[in-house]
């Protein structure tokens, strides 16, 4: 097993009891349901199921170390309760490096390990992972969606709509806050070539011009890219990134070094999370009243008390895992959907890739606890897309930055399917 590095730094925890974690927690509650009293055993590799974890990290840029800590993190745990369905749980975590061969070396590690699923993973590359996956019927878990075959290989399951929904939800988000101008600053890359027509496509409808600005993903000066955005500085005009957190950061100190009265930011999660809000001065800094998209609840959000539970039980001794990153949070959710898919395939059955992929396209929905609406991959759930017909949640929150906390700015999901389909918005 590859050891998960350290993160930078934890989230905000709550100050809620552990009773009242435990007792809501979905993690404990589906491994308590499998009604193994008996430990599993690890020399016999009939009752152990491997499963992988990849993200990259020491990379400088994208870098995601709490997804493969948190997947250790939950194998312990599932294991000190008797495993999962009379099954021990074998983790397996490998760094991506931001690279296609880094990318494709994990889904090797996979297949060489006889992983069943590879779960909550992060890759922009996935036309190098998946072909691999897909070549030995191993299905992919709730990845970050970042690429085009995780939302259309039949074999990828992907909990969240990735940036295609947090693009076209931030789009939805500036219209409604008057903006008649917006400028996208993200990256030159494969993925970030996706966001223009996701976000043209929620503008188009109010009218709304879109400026697409590329920068380097791994560039530490972005101000061409802020000078850009600015422009004159017209009432109404709004600047949306698309990048990683550390970018961000060096984003933001462009930003600052420009003038400007009337320009506002928004963002999407995963562009700025929590920590980045903290590191630059709360209110008091230039994410203050900032608006955000994510795919999940506010970080402070109950439904992620099973998740800080685990952490605090599981990871606090030797890691940081910050669980307001949504990259953690996605590894969470995927893992939810694991453990249940597990649970479903039934005594007598093997837990197979094959097995999974049953329960899984069964079209019976998944309950992740109120992270996600329930997920379902049965085909009257796929999206009326060709190129992404497992884009299979197209729900998003809206968030602002108030009090230098990320909180909710409209209470609940919000669906953009309409907008991933091309079609009109709802009539309210």
């Amino acid at each position: 097993m590859t050891a998960a590095p350290r993160a930078p730094r934890r989230g905000r925890r709550t100050g809620r009891p552990l009773a009242l974690a435990a007792a809501a927690a979905l993690l404990p509650a589906v491994l308590a349901s499998s009604g193994c009293a008996a430990k599993a055993d690890a020399a016999d590799p009939r009752t152990e199921l491997t499963v992988l974890t990849f993200a990259p990290w020491g990379t400088g840029s994208t870098d995601r170390p709490g997804m493969a800590q948190l997947a250790t993190a939950i194998g312990a745990e599932a294991n000190a309760q008797g495993g999962v369905a009379g099954h021990r749980l074998r983790v397996l975590t490998c760094n991506e490096h931001n690279t296609s061969d880094g990318a494709a070396a994990c889904a090797k590690q996979a297949v060489d390990a006889g992983a069943i699923a590879v779960v909550g993973s992060y890759s922009q590359y996935g036309d190098a992972f998946m072909p691999l996956l897909e070549n030995a019927r191993i299905p992919f878990i709730g990845g970050y969606g970042l690429s085009n075959p995780e939302f259309s290989s039949p074999l990828s399951y992907p909990v969240s709509g990735g940036t295609p929904a947090l693009i076209a939800g931030s789009g939805r988000q500036l219209v409604t806050a008057g903006c008649q101008t917006v400028s996208l600053i993200r990256p030159d890359t494969p993925a970030g070539d996706t966001l223009p027509g996701a976000l043209g496509g929620a503008l188009a409808p109010a009218g709304v011009k879109l400026t697409d600005i590329r920068a380097q993903e791994k560039s530490t000066d972005f101000t061409e890219a802020a000078k850009a955005a600015i422009g004159s500085d017209a009432p109404g005009n709004c600047v949306t990134a698309a990048l990683g957190p550390l970018p961000t950061l060096n984003l933001l100190d462009s930003l600052r070094r420009q003038p400007h009265r009337n320009t506002r930011l928004f963002s999407v999660i995963g562009s700025f999370q929590q920590s980045v809000v903290d590191s630059t001065g709360g209110d008091a800094g230039p994410l203050g009243n900032a608006y955000a998209v994510g795919w999940f609840p506010p970080e402070a959000s109950q439904v992620w008390d099973p998740l800080r539970a685990i952490v605090r039980t599981r990871a606090a001794a030797d890691a940081t895992i910050d669980t307001a990153d949504p990259g953690v949070q996605t590894t969470w959710v995927a893992y939810q959907v694991f453990l249940q898919a597990v649970q479903r395939i039934g005594h007598g059955r093997p837990v197979t890739g094959h097995s999974l992929r049953d329960v899984l396209d069964g079209g019976t929905p998944i309950d992740t606890g109120g992270a996600t609406p329930p997920l379902n991959w049965g085909l009257t759930n796929m999206l009326a897309s060709p190129d992404s017909p497992r884009l299979v949640n197209t729900s998003v929150t809206f968030q602002q930055v108030r009090g230098g906390r990320l909180v909710e700015q409209q209470p609940g999901f919000i669906d953009v399917r309409w907008v991933l389909t091309g079609g009109r918005p709802p009539v309210s």
